[in-house]
């Protein structure tokens, strides 16, 4: 064998090895952030908990939001330094001490109301009932106050106060993960809360590179890592009027906006 294919066989080696390495620690990483997620988690259930069942209502949300914000930030700081995921959620911070309003984000995956929790202080979030009754993560949303989307009279009401109350409120307008290539169709409730609080609607727009977690994928199947999560500020809409016509035509404008939106907007490789 000459010099030079001696040469290359090596280099191709170490490659392979390095590789081999690469794809091993991405599998280490990636299993252990799942265990400490879960240990954190169950971890906080007995305070939370107990909490519920002491404090007022005001304080147990004030603590719960609180914990909510540094747990998911120190979270998703373990995932950068792990090399899981890359993050650019620095324009999130431009919300922080604003007036009450809504914040409208598109839906790729289950992560996206924790990327915008640990960065806006005192976030509200909508939730599924499925949420609220996860071992997991239902104690300390229901300590945190979150807003249960069980009837839709019961959701419009609760978002309302907390407006009224000076929370952010971060509501999904799609209502559920996007299935389709940009968004969903949006649902009407987004306009009427908006309308009957008079508040804005800031809308964000969450890019990533992976489908993890999206519709249908399960949590410990693995995805090519690192993965990467950008979040940015879109356009800001005013609160519609409360005729028909005003919401109809708030919604249709909605769309429109997170369609080009997101076209322009994909991250690529």
């Amino acid at each position: 064998m000459s010099d030079a294919h001696r040469k290359f066989g090596a280099a191709d080696g170490k490659g392979s090895l390095a590789g081999a390495l690469e794809s091993a620690w991405q599998c280490v990483a990636f299993y252990f952030a799942l265990v400490v997620l879960a240990l954190v988690c169950l971890a906080w259930f007995p305070f939370a908990w107990i909490l519920r069942r002491v404090l007022s209502v005001d304080a147990g949300r004030r603590v719960g939001r609180a914990v909510v914000q540094r747990v998911w930030h120190g979270y998703f700081v373990l995932l950068r330094t792990l090399g899981v995921c890359r993050f650019d959620l620095s324009g999130l911070d431009a919300l922080a001490g604003q007036p009450a309003m809504i914040l409208a984000p598109n839906h790729p995956c289950l992560l996206d109301a924790l990327l915008i929790a640990s960065r806006v202080p005192d976030t509200c979030c909508v939730m599924k009932g499925d949420v609220a009754g996860n071992v997991f993560l239902g104690p300390g949303a229901l300590l945190a106050g979150y807003i249960v989307n069980d009837t839709s009279v019961g959701l419009i009401r609760a978002a309302v106060a907390e407006l009224q109350r000076g929370s952010p409120l971060l509501l999904f307008p799609e209502g559920t993960r996007t299935e389709s290539a940009a968004v969903n169709p949006l649902k009407g409730g987004i306009a009427l809360i908006a309308a009957r609080a008079q508040a804005p609607v800031q809308t964000l727009i969450i890019e990533t590179d992976s489908g993890f977690l999206g519709k249908g994928w399960q949590i410990f199947r693995k995805p090519a890592l690192p993965i990467t999560y950008r979040v940015t500020l879109g356009r800001r809409f005013a609160p519609p009027g409360r005729d028909h016509a005003a919401l109809q035509a708030f919604i249709a404008e909605l769309q429109r906006f997170y369609a080009g939106e997101l076209d322009a907007h994909r991250i690529r490789d």
